[in-house]
């Protein structure tokens, strides 16, 4: 082969593998387009994971039930007494705390002349039982944090609203270690836990509010129905609020697995 020729032949090798190295180069460019983009704003699967496991916890409380507290609060009405209640000026859904620290699901009516406080069976759909309170014996509407005695194992973090009618009437000893006593001029009531369920459920739980009306209800009931020997006025106090409990281990187990409340739990109902 002359050396003319042997240059022809290299050039026209090198041409044929130049244009190879450019057709593979654009294969793989090709290929690289259809691969899938991962997007750098892509939602993170554990925030996701979150929202989802929230919602049977909220289904658990019966309360949430299509129309389960529009029956209760009816169901109340009904065993009210229109003469000596009054009109029914607002309702809500709060718990109560008792003197041993456990927690109790109830309805609250307040009317013009009462404060109903009921224990509902929300399963059911039907009223156990109601406290009385007339509005013209209440003297104190204490609201602000928990405290416990100094040595105290037990503990509660919020806030809460006590309820006093008889000041001068101190609890028995036998009341302070009864559990299942009710003989105490007071009552304590939180927020229940489902307040953050939906707006509707929110404005039901919202204790500053109930605080509020209650105050205004009962310097209404007040100036319209004096009690004989008795001081009139609601004195409205911003203090932290007294649960004499040293051990607390009953209400740990009670308030932690919410027997106070009706409450789905598998094949068992409480």
């Amino acid at each position: 082969m002359s050396k003319d020729n042997e240059d022809d032949f290299k050039a026209v090798e090198l041409g044929i593998e130049a244009k190879h190295q450019e057709s593979v180069k654009s294969a793989g460019d090709a290929a690289m387009e259809k691969l899938p983009q991962i997007s750098a704003t892509s939602p993170e699967p554990e925030v996701q994971e979150k929202q989802v496991l929230d919602q049977p916890t909220l289904k658990r409380f019966f309360v949430l039930r299509q129309g389960a507290f529009d029956q209760a609060v009816q169901d109340v009405q009904s065993l009210s007494d229109t003469q000596k209640d009054g009109r029914v000026l607002s309702s809500w859904l709060l718990s109560e705390v008792d003197h041993w620290n456990h927690e109790k699901e109830r309805i609250v009516l307040i009317t013009e002349n009462s404060l109903l406080i009921c224990k509902y069976d929300f399963m059911m759909l039907k009223c156990e039982h109601v406290q009385r309170v007339p509005l013209n014996i209440i003297d104190r509407i204490i609201h602000g944090s928990f405290t416990f005695p100094e040595k105290s194992l037990d503990k509660r973090e919020g806030k809460g609203v006590r309820i006093h009618w008889d000041r001068l009437r101190e609890p028995s000893f036998m009341s302070r270690w009864n559990p299942m006593s009710l003989d105490f001029p007071y009552c304590t009531l939180i927020s229940h836990p489902v307040k953050d369920a939906s707006e509707t459920f929110g404005a039901l739980c919202e204790l500053d509010q109930f605080r509020e009306k209650l105050s205004e209800a009962a310097m209404s009931a007040h100036e319209k129905n004096p009690v004989p020997g008795k001081a009139n006025g609601v004195l409205v106090l911003n203090q932290a609020i007294q649960i004499d409990t040293y051990v607390g281990l009953v209400s740990y187990i009670m308030n932690q697995n919410k027997l106070g409340y009706c409450l789905a739990r598998g094949n068992i109902g409480f």
